[in-house]
């Protein structure tokens, strides 16, 4: 089938609702990623055996398994025990629950990469290790993973096109329909490679302007 510029303008804002979606689902799972992250981090490292015994096999699973088995999981797995996902959240919930188990590994790196003088200290002026980890390891390991984390956000954005598998209309799913009409599968996916290189430039600019901005006030 012929396809003309024109047909391209036509289908363009059919791509950019997938565009956006993708952005959405990027963006909020990103958001739990973050906090399923700190949390199975600290896990693990933590004294408390039961905490490192529930973090240790979560990350051992998520980073020993197909991120798309792990969707498949979410979206159909769960209805057999009468839990109904949409295929959205169940993006937004696989793919978070993926990238928190690999960030859990930056922050716990970024946590033990510290002088453990600096925790003897803290503890000698009378601060728990609760207060410790807070208001002395937290803050220096937050500064220390800026960089993988926000790496973190682009593989993340990119994996978003694997929702297409359960017809999440992200991207990829949009670009998909497209060609089921016009049977022009080089031109559409061209676009689609092009729109994502524009999503993931925008955030690599982001992610180093923050970089440079965390270090300068380091």
């Amino acid at each position: 089938m012929y396809f003309s510029i024109e047909d391209m303008i036509t289908f363009l804002p059919a791509l950019l609702k997938g565009a956006e979606l993708t952005i959405a689902v990027s963006l909020l799972s990103y958001g739990l990623s973050l906090v399923v992250g700190l949390i199975v981090g600290i896990a693990r490292i933590s004294r408390f055996w039961p905490l490192r015994a529930l973090a240790t096999p979560y990350v051992q699973f998520i980073r020993g398994t197909p991120l798309l088995v792990q969707i498949f999981l979410i979206y159909f797995g769960l209805p057999a025990f009468g839990i109904d996902v949409p295929a959205f959240w169940s993006g937004v919930i696989a793919l978070g629950l993926n990238s928190g188990g690999f960030q859990a590994e930056i922050v716990r790196a970024g946590i033990e990469s510290i002088d453990r003088g600096q925790t003897e200290a803290a503890r000698s002026i009378g601060m728990s290790a609760f207060q410790a980890l807070v208001f002395i390891l937290v803050p220096q390991t937050i500064r220390r993973v800026i960089p993988p984390l926000t790496n973190e956000l682009i593989t993340l954005t990119k994996s978003s096109s694997l929702l297409s598998a359960i017809a999440a209309l992200e991207l990829t799913h949009a670009g998909q329909l497209i060609i089921a009409r016009t049977f022009a599968p080089f031109e559409i996916y061209a676009a689609v490679a092009v729109m994502y290189l524009i999503l993931i430039a925008i955030l690599s600019r982001g992610s180093a302007l923050l970089e440079r901005r965390v270090f300068v006030n380091y």
